[in-house]
């Protein structure tokens, strides 16, 4: 079994607030202990080799969200959401960790990387200034832990969407400074931005927290559409053009959701699902009615769900084996700090694996997933 030797003094997770309620954070001597790097440096000679090889096919990539796109921007804020410690990044650049919450790449890496963009998405709270090319081809706001739902954040110490909205009117500032106006208007214009989030409101704020408990599932289901297309529509006041809004996956499959929701079998919950679905397809009416207010902009719905249930229902289909356990630990609950180099060993082979802990896929599973996406709806607004 690998291991790993250390680990930063947290003592919870995001899938377990209602458990485990006694946090501490992580001090800069800690993470650097456990060989966390530096994010910048780290990405950029990947970076560099991207962008002299192909042609971009989209001016930017700007990316707001939840851990799924969060590439390392709740490293060095008050919560305890965090993934800057070992096992997490075991098969990155260097074997070392970087905040993103899986073994390696995330979802915006690999698509960066098909734009012709970079290899590697930084974020925008990077712990070194990013040069003016990372800078002007793309960041991501995202922050592990977050969601529609204004309760989410605030639950999880961790940068809500309109924060991170805000975040980006002062990037937009730094491009103009470093590049010029017309730079800023053609990420506007040609930039892809992309919106995940969801999973997080449904998890962990109303089914483990409860709460929301006076909202059953349809109304839930409406509160965080509402939430949803109000942020799209900011977006767009601020400028955004082109606009991927990545649905809710199947939540109530993913391994820790099984264990605490699931029956002595481990099933699938339904009920989270059923959240996901009435969300879903909240969402596509609500595009389809910013698309008519809205001409000028193009915006898709990428529509995950079936994907992703196929591969969990069928993972054999894809190249995995294991698809109702995560690799780290018993991969039963283990989730960002329960999920460390000090009590959680990691499987033999990751590549078996659909997913990494108990709530993110592996670095191959997110392959396949970006794949999909860009095939099927990136292209569509590039």
């Amino acid at each position: 079994m690998r291991q790993q030797e250390e680990m930063p003094h947290l003592i919870s997770c995001s899938l377990l607030l209602l458990v485990l309620l006694a946090p501490t954070n992580c001090s800069a001597s800690a993470r650097a202990a456990a060989g966390v790097s530096s994010i910048s440096s780290a990405a950029a000679a990947a970076n560099t080799t991207t962008r002299s090889k192909n042609k971009p096919q989209a001016a930017a990539l700007i990316v707001f969200g939840d851990s799924i796109v969060d590439p390392g921007n709740n490293n060095d804020i008050n919560t305890i959401i965090k993934a800057d410690f070992p096992p997490y990044g075991d098969d990155f650049l260097n074997h070392r960790p970087t905040g993103r919450f899986c073994n390696g790449r995330i979802p915006t890496d690999f698509i960066a990387s098909r734009l012709g963009l970079k290899d590697l998405l930084p974020p925008y709270l990077s712990p070194q200034p990013l040069d003016k090319p990372d800078l002007i081809t793309g960041v991501s706001f995202a922050s592990g832990g977050t969601g529609f739902d204004p309760l989410t954040p605030k639950l999880a110490s961790v940068i809500s969407l309109p924060d991170q909205l805000a975040m980006f009117r002062e990037y937009l500032g730094k491009v103009r400074a470093a590049a010029g106006d017309a730079k800023a208007a053609e990420i506007l214009s040609r930039g892809v931005f992309a919106i995940c989030a969801g999973s997080d409101d449904v998890a962990n704020t109303y089914f483990t927290m409860r709460a929301r408990s006076n909202y059953d599932h349809a109304s839930y289901a409406r509160l965080l559409v509402q939430h949803a297309s109000s942020f799209v529509e900011d977006l767009i006041h601020a400028g955004a053009r082109r606009v991927a809004f990545i649905g809710i996956p199947p939540i109530g499959c993913v391994p820790s959701q099984r264990t605490m929701s699931g029956g002595l079998e481990r099933g699938c919950s339904q009920g989270h699902n059923e959240v996901a679905v009435a969300y879903n397809a909240g969402m596509v009416r609500e595009l389809a009615a910013l698309r008519k207010k809205y001409p000028g902009t193009l915006l898709v719905f990428m529509d995950i769900y079936g994907f992703l249930y196929d591969m969990m229902m069928h993972p054999r289909s894809y190249g995995f084996t294991q698809a109702t356990k995560g690799c780290c630990g018993t991969g039963l609950l283990e989730v960002s700090v329960l999920c460390n180099g000090v009590t959680s060993a990691v499987c033999d082979d990751v590549g078996d694996y659909l997913f990494w802990d108990s709530y993110h896929p592996t670095e191959k599973a997110y392959k396949i997933l970006a794949d999909f996406v860009y095939d099927n709806y990136v292209k569509l607004i590039i």
